[in-house]
């Protein structure tokens, strides 16, 4: 083949690859959160719900929970009227339900660029991407440790992709700094990186309050007061137990009056029992027990009712995602949350597979599709999560964002504006016709469906052209694209100046820690 010849035969590839990456980051400008239009699905009946809520009730009363190492927790509760023995907590029936009331429905959480600000509760629904994985993986370099590097890189993917809507908190561990200082960088990468709202460190309450002094300097001290720039996760150790790490940071976090994501970590046949109605019973007693603390702390603070709930293998005792199970608890879940009157958290793009393969595929759109239609608002996980949440995946970072895009457009439901109804076109064309040169199809051809930018739908001859590549190796080329044409936010430089020298100088002020 000539150099002539050659050159034209690439030029169609390289013509798909431009318009797969400018789908991919067309704007950094991300789209609104959703507002959802479709109906809840709700599997639960109202008999069923009252038995949970009843079993959970018995559960608070007659076995408690436990308030580990947190004296003040037990100080609070004591004074509220709870049954105290030892760290065990007991309430008297209908008493936590009672405390959670001054719990918003919804809040907003501010971000440093006004028009990325969220609502979290009621219709919306707003995705974050990976959280908590000490590995990271790519198909150049395989299985790792995470590195700030690649916390960095994650932010930024995060910021480019329109379907991302929070910069989430530990995309990623990177284990190549003292665990004592890494939430400094990890939540300056946040406000560096990218200019969508975060979540701030939980491991100590120390940071935690790092976490809000650092969005103090960004936000202003008056602001943070008023608002809410941070929404953090708070785990139970499940079951029936609230550690001091946990609590200490919720009641940072509360006291300051930003958010608290009070979450059961529950894999089922391990930390909870095997069925699912006890399962949700467990999961609305800890979160009633953790959001009554929350309460107490500061009335009004905002929480949201969170649930991870997943299963468990019985031959092996490895995590399971994806099971019908789960997301019976999911659905179930949700309907508990709104009957409290709260934001709700569940779900993600959960699997666990070990490379961005067909299982992970599976596992995650069973976890991702009924986390939409369960009404989450607030979607932990929604991208790059693999092997159970041990690693997270460059190329499945991307590979989710496309399946996010999707959801955007099934959240929507269907339209029946003047357009939607396609009447026009019907004129337009004769029976036994088609509608490929009709002008409303013409008018409409660039919105009408969702375009991924991973899946390939051309002829199995151009797929062999352009290199016979899977989905994986395209989301390689990917993301190596987005981070190549990354441009960072602007950000105010005095801010900037100022927050380094806070970080700097606490970091100086303590030695190196592994704990």
């Amino acid at each position: 083949m000539s150099d002539t010849a050659s050159t034209a035969a690439k030029e169609p590839r390289r013509g798909r690859e431009a318009r797969r990456s400018a789908r991919a980051h067309r704007s950094h400008a991300s789209v609104p959160y959703i507002t959802r239009k479709i109906p809840l699905t709700e599997i639960l009946s109202e008999e069923g719900l009252e038995t949970i809520e009843r079993n959970a009730e018995t559960l608070l009363q007659e076995i408690g929970i436990e308030f580990r190492d947190f004296p003040r927790a037990l100080t609070l509760f004591r004074n509220a009227g709870c049954n105290i023995k030892g760290e065990r907590v007991r309430f008297p029936r209908g008493l936590a339900r009672q405390l959670c009331a001054t719990a918003p429905a919804q809040y907003v959480q501010h971000a440093r660029n006004p028009d990325r600000n969220v609502l979290i509760g009621g219709d919306a629904m707003v995705f974050a991407p990976n959280y908590g994985s000490p590995f990271v993986h790519d198909l150049d370099n395989g299985r790792r440790y995470g590195t700030l590097k690649d916390f960095q890189n994650f932010v930024k993917l995060s910021y480019m992709s329109p379907y991302i809507h929070h910069s989430g908190g530990t995309v990623c561990e990177p284990v190549d700094l003292p665990v004592n200082k890494r939430h400094f960088e990890m939540v300056y990468a946040h406000l560096k990186y990218s200019d969508k709202p975060f979540m701030g460190s939980v491991t100590k309450p120390e940071r935690a309050e790092d976490s809000v002094r650092i969005c103090e300097l960004l936000f202003g001290e008056d602001f943070v007061r008023d608002n809410t720039v941070l929404t953090s996760l708070i785990n139970a150790n499940s079951p029936l137990v609230w550690d001091s790490s946990m609590l200490g940071a919720a009641e940072a976090y509360a006291r300051s009056n930003q958010a608290c994501i009070i979450t059961p970590f529950i894999l089922s046949g391990a930390m909870s029992p095997v069925t699912v109605a006890g399962t949700l019973t467990q999961v609305l007693a800890e979160v009633l027990a953790g959001t009554a603390f929350c309460q107490l702390t500061r009335p009004g603070a905002p929480v949201v009712f969170g649930t991870f709930v997943s299963t468990l293998s019985m031959q092996s005792g490895a995590p399971t995602f994806g099971t019908p199970e789960a997301t019976l608890a999911i659905f179930g879940a949700g309907q508990l949350a709104r009957r409290m009157n709260m934001p709700f958290r569940t779900g993600g793009s959960l699997c666990a597979s070990k490379i961005p393969d067909a299982q992970a595929a599976y596992e995650s759109a069973q976890t991702l599709v009924p986390t939409v239609l369960a009404g989450a608002n607030f979607v932990l996980h929604a991208a790059g999560w693999l092997e159970g949440g041990l690693a997270a995946s460059y190329e499945k970072f991307v590979m989710d964002f496309d399946q996010l895009g999707a959801m955007h457009v099934l959240a929507k439901g269907v339209d029946f504006s003047d357009n939607g109804q396609a009447m026009e076109a019907f004129h337009q064309i004769e029976p036994g016709g088609h509608f490929l040169g009709c002008a409303h199809t013409q008018a409409n051809f660039e919105t009408a469906f969702y375009r991924s930018n991973i899946a390939d739908n051309n002829s199995v001859e151009q797929w062999r052209e352009e290199g016979s590549k899977d989905a994986a190796t395209r989301a390689n080329g990917l993301w190596k694209s987005m981070l190549t044409e990354y441009e960072p936010p602007p950000l105010d430089p005095a801010k900037d100046e100022a927050i380094r020298e806070f970080i700097d100088k606490r970091k100086a002020s303590m030695p190196d820690a592994t704990y």
